[in-house]
């Protein structure tokens, strides 16, 4: 029988049962048990941490370096507008519906079947780790972070998302932060009061036009959007306070600290950021891994979208994986069947060509 056929229908066997089994963030345990099961009845010595699962290729030595190989078992909430059942895998048309099988099932699956490929090689330039992860459609702190620091030093890793198998060399950062403006309540007959609404029209009108300095060459300029605002308890009552949100896309060019501090330097209300955490990630041009997927004929663009690449600091980062962005977070969600076979392949070939001696 075909090596690389097996290979393949048992990775969309996998992903059939983990569509099966619900793993919304931060529950994801079920999945988790179903990846163990996977691993340990293929002889892979595997360990786990809360809801993460990590192994180490059997001949890893210490004294080289090492690849990490990520994606993550979590999903998030069917949305209403679903007409097939979320955790049923229909297959129809050469597609496998069914909710995180594009963001990002295709993706562990195929890492996993890759992870196994080279699992038991010897003389390997790099050690690999494998690591299936949690919370990462929240950002949480018992995913990929927490798992960090308990994994071997990590000099480069390969992040499963649905990026039609082309690189993405870089991301951009996520920061939110909540806005007060500052009034003075009073009587709307009376014309009394200051009013905070249009004090916030003033700096909300500030983040609309801004334009930071340093611009990237992959994304441009930071982005900064207005996306949520309150104000007032009734409508006879001037509002002595105005709050509103800002969602902030950072490009690589400054941290989200830097960021926010130049923001408290230009605006009169106060900007305080919900976290610091989803920094801007990228991996440069000329890293062998990159090298290798150009040779194969693969693409680089930049990420508008954050992953758990956002949370591995100075690593470089290279996200790629199956099945297409487009389709994350959709009803109806689904992979094509032939997408998770092309990514073993291309994944197989990318690392070959950099951890083969």
């Amino acid at each position: 029988m075909n090596h690389t056929k097996t290979i393949s229908s048992e990775a969309v066997e996998l992903l059939r049962l983990l569509i099966s089994t619900p793993s919304l963030s931060r529950d994801e345990l079920g999945a988790a048990t179903v990846v163990r099961q996977f691993l340990g009845d293929r002889g892979v010595v595997f360990f786990t941490d809360n809801n993460n699962t990590w192994a180490k290729n059997i001949h890893f030595d210490a004294s080289r370096p090492t690849i990490l190989l990520n994606s993550h078992i979590d999903t998030v909430k069917p949305n209403s507008s679903y007409t097939l059942d979320p955790y049923s895998p229909v297959e129809r048309d050469g597609k496998l519906y069914g909710l995180g099988s594009n963001d990002a099932g295709g993706s562990v699956v195929s890492l996993i079947a890759t992870f196994i490929h080279f699992y038991e090689c010897e003389n390997l330039s790099h050690n690999l780790v494998l690591a299936i992860t949690a919370e990462e459609e929240c950002s949480g702190a018992n995913g990929i972070e927490s798992l960090l620091p308990k994994l071997p030093p990590i000099s480069a890793a390969i992040v499963g998302e649905p990026t039609q198998m082309q690189m993405a060399i870089a991301e951009r950062g996520l920061m939110v932060v909540d806005c007060v403006s500052h009034g003075k309540s009073g009587h709307a007959a009376r014309e009394e009061g200051d009013n905070a609404i249009f004090k916030a029209i003033k700096e909300i009108e500030w983040f609309n036009s801004y334009e930071f300095d340093k611009r990237s060459d992959l994304f441009g300029v930071v982005k900064m959007s207005v996306t949520m605002i309150s104000a007032g308890t009734q409508h006879n009552v001037v509002p002595d306070e105005c709050r509103f949100t800002v969602d902030i896309r950072t490009t690589e060019k400054y941290t989200n600290q830097e960021v926010l501090d130049h923001i408290k330097t230009c605006v009169n209300c106060d900007v305080t950021a919900r976290s610091t955490r989803l920094t801007p990630s990228q991996i440069d041009v000329s890293h062998p891994l990159v090298i290798s997927g150009l040779e194969l004929g693969l693409t680089t663009y930049g990420s508008p979208t954050t992953s758990d690449a956002a949370l591995m600091g100075a690593i470089p980062v290279l996200k790629i994986g199956a099945g297409d962005s487009a389709r994350s977070h959709t009803a109806d969600e689904y992979i094509f069947i032939e997408e998770i076979s092309g990514a073993i392949d291309i994944y197989k070939k990318l690392l070959t060509k950099v951890i083969t001696l």
